[in-house]
Order: structure tokens, then sequence, then C-alpha cells
């Protein structure tokens, strides 16, 4: 932006120089030559300073162009820091939940039956599981627990479904006994 203030300085300086030239002109003209030659310098003077207005006017428009052009650029930069400061956050969010997770599984390798107890206490043993299965050991079992013994008593299970009666019909009709004779 500086730059652009040199420019317009220079044809600021430029316009003057060129209204100081035309009035000497004018002056000299005047002295010489009598009162036509004078107009003639006073309109190219005023042609002169016409011109250079123009120039500065050009240069202060491109000068706000370009300011505006800045701006723009300004307001995007504002909008990508916006925006890279957000993802920033969520990223940071993500990994604090990605620590949780890992230290919830870590703590369930361990073997820990309360993960939520043992998470509240890892903070007080520098989150080192070892340090608190060590200090702790109500809170781990013996690993993964075993599963229930499964197999058979011999006995029907409770509330099911019998067919005795249907195998006792079934013998009869082989014996040739009607159910209807006893």
């Amino acid at each position: 932006m500086d730059g652009l203030q040199d420019e317009a300085r220079q044809v600021d300086e430029g316009a003057a120089q060129q209204a100081q030239g035309a009035s000497a002109q004018v002056s000299g003209e005047g002295a010489a030559g009598g009162g036509a030659g004078g107009e003639k310098a006073a309109a190219a003077a005023d042609e002169g300073v016409a011109r250079a207005r123009a120039d500065y006017e050009a240069a202060l428009a491109e000068r706000d162009a370009k300011i505006a052009e800045l701006e723009g650029e300004i307001a995007e930069a504002a909008k990508t820091a916006e925006a890279a400061e957000r993802l920033r956050a969520e990223m940071d969010e993500l990994r604090r939940k990605g620590d949780e997770e890992r230290v919830g599984f870590e703590l369930q390798i361990a073997g820990t039956r309360n993960v939520k107890a043992a998470r509240a206490l890892l903070s007080d043993y520098d989150n080192d599981i070892e340090k608190l299965k060590a200090a702790e050991p109500w809170l781990f079992g013996a690993g993964v627990a075993a599963p229930a013994r499964a197999g058979a008593t011999g006995l029907p299970n409770a509330g099911a479904a019998t067919d005795e009666g249907a195998r006792m019909r079934r013998w009869r009709r082989i014996a040739g006994i009607d159910d209807e004779e006893e």
C-alpha cells in the first residue's frame, strides 16, 4: 500500500510541476508576446492541469481498487484462520477422545473389573496402569472371567416340556395295548 501512496505523491508532484511550468510559460509569453499568446498558454496550462488531475484520479482509483482487493484478501485470510482454528479445536477433541478410548481399552486388557472406577483412580498413579494394578489389586480380576460350566446333569431342564406321554403311547401301540384298556 506504501507503493500506491508513493505513486499518488509522484502524480501530485508531477501535476504541480506541470502547473508551474505552464505558469512560467504564460508569464514569459505575456511579457514577450502580448494577450493572444497568453491565452494559448493559459489553455495549455489548464489542459496540463486537467491531464494531471485525470492521472491523479486514475492513480487514486487504482489505489482504492488495490485497497479493496487487499481487504478482500485479509477477510479471506481471516476466514481461513477461523476455519483453521476450528479444525484445530476439532482435531484436539478427537485426540482427547482417542486417548480416552485407548486408556479404556488398555484398562480392559489389564483385566479391570470397573473401567470407570479405574479411570478415576488412574490419575493418582501418573496414568500408569501397572502402578494402579499394584496399588489397587481389588480393582483388577484374574483376567477374563472363566465361562460358566455347561454340561448335562441327567435331569430334564426346569420348565422344559417332556414327551413322556407320547413315548408311552408309542410303546403301547408297538406292544399292541390299546390306551383305553387300562
